[in-house]
């Protein structure tokens, strides 16, 4: 089904061309009435009155008219002169001297003296609010017009096809391209269609896409627009907005309005400083009162895409406006699997590349950050001149992606590069010992990013939804397998250990204070997880919003220092129960910078592990 295609209005002459249209033809008709009158000097005229040349003359307040008995040297008899005071022009005859008078400006030249100006500055208003409201409707003509982008069947380019690893929230989606395929069948019953579909999830996964899709299966218009858009200093400008889409998407009918970041303009009401009066929150009040006013029946669906759905306003979630919440997560690996082979189509890739391993190697991935990782892949390939690429490029990507650009540039001294050496095998040989730690994929010492010297990359065998405590665990001793490996060396620590220490110490907090897993506290939990979307890495940790007493947080403060010792104790001695095995691991790293997954096991298997039970 095509969009209907609005006929093209007609083009109307704008104003300032019939204002120069009529000084023209004034003009003209000035010019031409003229041609045939001979100008004339006061003082020829009282000469040929005397010579009695003169036969007709029509006198005026100003001027002289009149014909010549005989034609003159260019065989005009028509004259005119401008009328002189006579006093002074009898006094002017005595010296025989030219003279002439002086008309001014005469009616034309006054009116054009008040008008011009008044026209010019027409014309340069005209001009400036002509050109700033055609320009991508951002001028002052247009400050209260709807920017949404409009796109028909064919524009958006994307199908169901195109989406890969949110097989759930595509079969949600369907009921509403059915609905718009064929709105009577799919309402036999008495059914009507949601009149909004929030899709809620991390930033990246696919919930522009998904909206795009929705449109594209259905084929009918899409309207586009950011929260952030309506959004004005002005206040009205906002309602305005939201009025002129609404209107236009009925007038498109029926038709898809897909508001992105719509966290931008839903946030909960009441939260100004200025007490609830802002433009932001005048334009919440007309996107309410818009998804009240319109029926589903006419074909309108308006999708919205947030991430930060804990801040939205009450009212916009309720039944009767967003009626369906779909979740867009993370996709799982048969999800990245798929992502995978459909951003695979846009390149050559070499007989080793497997997508299966490579969506093995990328728990967390979204969607963009897969087709980014690709991309990076086709890049480190372009770079060595390759002509596909391979499962290595992809292995570099990973690294370029979670670690940073490898720094050769930076060189470390010998004492430095050892101790780097034996903080990665500590974290390698801890984690390969430990049953419930993940399986080492690659070791380097080669720095990236802005501060790693090293890294220690491992590969999950399968996606985990849930951890065990005694997991946990395993995982808090792989984390400070760097630092005890370090004392093992020489008996010294350093920095390095930095972001191994920040982790740890995180996860401990949480085992205690979400995940109820210490006995002296039970099964209670001290801290609510307050933003599901959004990294919190960045963000400092709340202060002062605790809701327990002094000896509860005293005991939470020793729980988790029992937690991160007792972790970093079974590092030390798994370490020192496989000395030989960290020794030759570390001269290996200094030797080669890089060790994989095949190097590790046979340096693993060289030596028959002693203490494997220390799990």
């Amino acid at each position: 089904m095509k969009a209907s295609q609005k006929p093209p209005e007609k083009r109307r002459m704008p104003g300032w061309f019939w204002i120069a249209f009529v000084i023209g033809w004034l003009g003209l008709q000035l010019l031409f009435s003229g041609v045939a009158t001979a100008p004339l000097a006061y003082s020829d005229f009282l000469a040929r009155l005397r010579a009695g040349q003169v036969q007709e003359i029509k006198v005026s307040a100003t001027a002289i008219s009149g014909t010549l008995k005989t034609p003159d040297k260019d065989g005009r008899t028509q004259f005119v002169t401008d009328r002189v005071d006579p006093q002074i022009a009898s006094q002017l005859d005595q010296y025989h001297v030219r003279f002439s008078g002086d008309p001014g400006s005469g009616w034309l030249g006054t009116i054009a003296s008040w008008v011009a100006p008044v026209l010019v500055w027409l014309g340069v208003w005209w001009f400036m609010l002509r050109g700033l409201g055609t320009q991508g409707t951002t001028g002052l003509l247009s400050i209260g017009k709807s920017r949404v982008k409009l796109y028909v069947e064919t524009d958006t380019g994307v199908k169901f096809d195109d989406v890969a690893g949110v097989e759930e929230a595509k079969a949600e989606l369907r009921e509403v391209v059915a609905f718009l395929k064929d709105p009577v069948s799919y309402g036999r019953l008495g059914a009507h269609m949601p009149k909004g579909v929030l899709l809620v999830g991390p930033p990246g996964t696919g919930k522009t896409l998904l909206a795009k899709a929705v449109a594209g299966e259905a084929g009918v218009p899409f309207f586009s627009i950011s929260g952030s858009e309506f959004v004005e200093m002005f206040v009205g400008v906002g309602a305005a907005r939201v009025r002129d889409l609404f209107e236009q998407a009925r007038q498109h009918a029926p038709c898809i309005i897909f508001i992105d970041e719509l966290d931008a303009l839903g946030s909960a009401r009441g939260l100004s400083i200025t007490g609830g009066h802002d433009e932001k929150e005048q334009t919440l009040d007309q996107l309410l009162a818009e998804m009240d006013g319109f029926d589903t029946r006419s074909g309108v669906v308006i999708l919205a895409a947030t991430n930060r759905p804990e801040i939205l306003d009450p009212a916009l979630l309720r039944a009767g406006r967003f009626d369906r919440h779909v979740q867009v997560d993370r996709p799982d690996r048969n999800g990245r699997t798929a992502i995978l082979k459909v951003h695979l189509r846009a390149i050559t890739c070499a007989a080793d590349v497997d997508p299966d391993k490579v969506a093995a190697l990328t728990p967390g991935f979204t969607g963009a950050d897969l087709a980014n990782l690709v991309n990076e892949a086709a890049l480190h390939a372009t770079r060595r001149n390759a002509d596909m690429v391979s499962m290595a490029d992809f292995t570099a990507g990973i690294e370029r992606i979670v670690a940073g650009l490898e720094q050769h540039s930076r060189l470390m001294n010998p004492k430095e590069r050892r101790a780097v050496a034996w903080h990665e095998m500590g974290h390698a040989l801890v984690a390969a010992t430990l049953p419930g730690a993940d399986p080492v994929h690659k070791v380097s010492i080669i720095p990236h990013g802005m501060g790693a010297l090293g890294y220690t990359m491992q590969r999950p065998v399968e996606d985990r939804f849930l951890l065990g405590r005694e997991e946990l665990r395993d995982r808090l001793a792989v984390l400070l397998g760097g630092r005890a490996a370090e004392l093992a060396a020489g008996g010294d620590i350093s920095t390095g250990a930095a972001d191994d220490l920040a982790k740890a110490t995180d996860m401990a907090r949480n085992m205690v204070l979400r995940y109820g897993m210490s006995e002296k506290l039970g099964q209670v939990v001290y801290e609510d997880e307050t933003r599901p979307f959004l990294d919190e890495g960045n963000q400092p940790r709340r202060a002062n919003t605790r809701d327990f007493s002094e000896a509860t947080a005293a005991l939470i403060d020793d729980e988790v220092r029992s937690l991160v010792e007792a972790a970093f104790q079974r590092a030390r001695t798994i370490l020192g129960e496989r000395r030989a095995i960290l020794e030759r691991g570390a001269q290996l790293l200094i030797e080669h910078e890089t060790l994989d997954e095949a190097d590790l096991k046979r340096l693993l298997e060289d030596t028959v592990p002693a203490g494997s039970s220390a799990g």
